[in-house]
């Protein structure tokens, strides 16, 4: 049931009517060259960007792409990782490796198992972290994870979440704890396909989810990181709607730092295999196309895609990299036996990559953000 006031539900309605495949199929190289001297795009040229004609002009579009991001970001890439609390779920998502049908032995840390998790990234040097837990309120309870937020606060700076859909209120009971970052990924833009693929579960409530970037933001958040997970939907639709939730949120919260992440399918549990495979060039594609659209917006790259493809992406328009990863419980710690949320690729640990960045003339950022409250 769709919320009673306006939202960004509302505006994936109306985008119902732009028929995407007919203006891709549509668009010329002309036309790109003329995007690409606009100081300022539209909606129509973000869409442009991802057709088939702009994947023939990437060399003139990463030119300026690049310049962009030294513009607005500088050769600065900030470094963060995960820290999985518990992997119990209530959702039956097909492509998940937390999915409830999954027979996995489940873990929640203890919050002295937290404690050693800290201790062990705040040795790297880290000072930003992402929280995440699988979607159980019973097994992981907004009083539990505040818990852990109090003891996380002792070792990073910035504290994110990565969890369960959460009202208005209890975004601002995180807050005052010390969360700063929302981390929130709606899957996949496409409501009948997202449908298809929660077919139990709260998650199965699409505008719910749809709509927890705003209610974080009017809960006063201070970073959204948002996006769809490609190889569920049409990745062009995928990725234009997904530039215009961002577009719309960035306008809506003028003071909040809003990201995006495409991240891509990756082995797990259930050997879910997308429908609609995404190519490193057309990730590429995408990554550029929003770069240009929202020259403001930051890019987040994890630990999925390939340390090749990382590196090369780091110039063009990545602001924000995770590194030493682990989507196991207590992977920073004793993961040898647990099973992840998916395979990562880049198993790099966080001094390797604070040398590959400087290594391509770019300076590794681990802290840009301190709460004096």
């Amino acid at each position: 049931m769709k919320a009673s006031i306006m939202s960004f539900y509302d505006e994936i309605v109306n985008l119902q009517s732009v028929d995407t495949e007919a203006v891709l199929d549509s668009v010329t190289t002309s036309q790109i060259a003329r995007v690409l001297d606009k100081p300022e795009l539209g909606y129509e040229d973000y869409l442009a960007l991802l057709s088939p004609a702009a994947a023939n002009m990437m060399e003139e579009i990463a030119q300026r792409a690049h310049k962009v991001t030294i513009r607005h970001f500088g050769r600065c890439i900030l470094l963060y990782t995960p820290l999985y609390l518990a992997d119990f779920c209530v959702n039956y998502c097909i492509y998940c490796g937390f999915n409830a049908s999954n027979q996995i032995q489940r873990r929640k840390l203890s919050l002295p198992e937290v404690e050693l998790e800290a201790q062990e990234i705040a040795k790297t040097g880290l000072k930003h972290i992402l929280i995440l837990t699988g979607e159980s309120r019973q097994h992981s309870p907004v009083s539990y994870i505040k818990d852990c937020v109090s003891i996380l606060r002792k070792y990073f700076s910035s504290i994110s979440i990565e969890i369960y859909p959460l009202s208005e209120n209890e975004y601002a009971e995180f807050i005052a704890a010390g969360v700063d970052g929302l981390t929130i990924y709606q899957e996949v833009y496409d409501e009948q396909i997202y449908g298809k693929l929660h077919p139990k579960g709260p998650k199965r409530d699409y505008p719910f989810r749809l709509e927890a970037p705003e209610r974080a933001g009017h809960a006063g958040v201070r970073t959204i990181n948002i996006g769809p997970l490609l190889g569920l939907g049409s990745w062009p639709r995928e990725v234009f709607l997904a530039g215009m939730h961002a577009a719309y949120l960035q306008k809506k919260f003028p003071d909040v730092e809003v990201s995006v992440s495409f991240p891509r399918m990756r082995p797990q549990r259930g050997n879910y295999e997308p429908e609609y495979p995404v190519s490193d060039i057309q990730l590429v594609q995408s990554l550029l196309a929003l770069r240009l659209f929202l020259p403001r917006v930051g890019i987040t790259m994890s630990t999925r895609e390939s340390a090749t493809l990382r590196e090369n992406l780091i110039p063009l328009a990545v602001t924000k990299m995770s590194a030493g990863s682990s989507t196991v419980v207590g992977g920073h710690t004793d993961s040898i036996d647990g099973i992840g949320q998916f395979e990562i690729s880049d198993d790099r640990t966080v001094d390797q990559m604070r040398q590959v960045i400087t290594g391509h003339g770019y300076k590794p950022i681990l802290k840009d953000w301190h709460d004096l409250t």
